[in-house]
């Protein structure tokens, strides 16, 4: 675990080669260099009033008017859309910003990454959890009873996870109820 309780994975021995295929495909790659204009993903790491940081190997800072998810500040986005710490998100690099090179844009979301967080406003809720596997939070939602109020949970991440709410479940109601279950962060998409 790294200091700020991401994990860290190193794989070695014979099949190596494959395990990190698997994972790569799973949930992509975080690779030393990256070369502007192309698609990476990083996970959520901060967020300030001039917009977040994305750790891909490296902060990569998206300016608040590159988010491209209407208006508010980041921290606002950020609880509309139910953005948890270390959540897998797309982003174009821009280029680092060098004040030399008048080439280099700025860093911003990616296109699908923006699809993919508007969709989730137009579904039923969700609730999105970090710091705990897709079992952990089944089992503190059927614990709870809450097992008709959800309709799956989408593995967001290595330990992020989107509980997809029914029609008739209010996500602030279900983060209310078990919330102090589990030792996570929980954010909620309120359609």
């Amino acid at each position: 675990m790294r200091h700020d309780d991401f994990p860290s994975v190193t794989i070695e021995g014979d099949d190596a080669t494959v395990a990190r295929n698997v994972l790569r495909e799973e949930f992509g790659e975080i690779v030393p260099d990256l070369e502007a204009g192309e698609t990476y993903i990083g996970t959520l790491d901060s967020w300030d009033e001039d917009g977040i940081v994305l750790d891909a190997g490296q902060p990569v800072r998206i300016p608040a008017d590159e988010l491209g998810l209407g208006p508010g500040s980041p921290t606002q986005i950020r609880e509309r859309y139910g953005l948890v710490q270390h959540l897998p998100m797309q982003f174009v690099y821009g280029g680092g910003g060098d004040a030399d090179a008048e080439e280099d844009e700025p860093s911003r979301l990616a296109d699908e990454e923006r699809d993919r967080l508007y969709e989730w406003t137009r579904g039923d809720g969700r609730l999105n959890v970090n710091s705990a596997t897709r079992a952990e939070v089944r089992a503190t939602l059927n614990r709870a009873g809450h097992a008709q109020d959800y309709v799956t949970i989408e593995r967001l991440g290595l330990l992020e996870q989107s509980v997809i709410c029914t029609e008739n479940t209010d996500p602030p109601g279900l983060l209310a109820s078990v919330g102090q279950y589990l030792p996570a962060e929980l954010r909620c998409v309120v359609p």
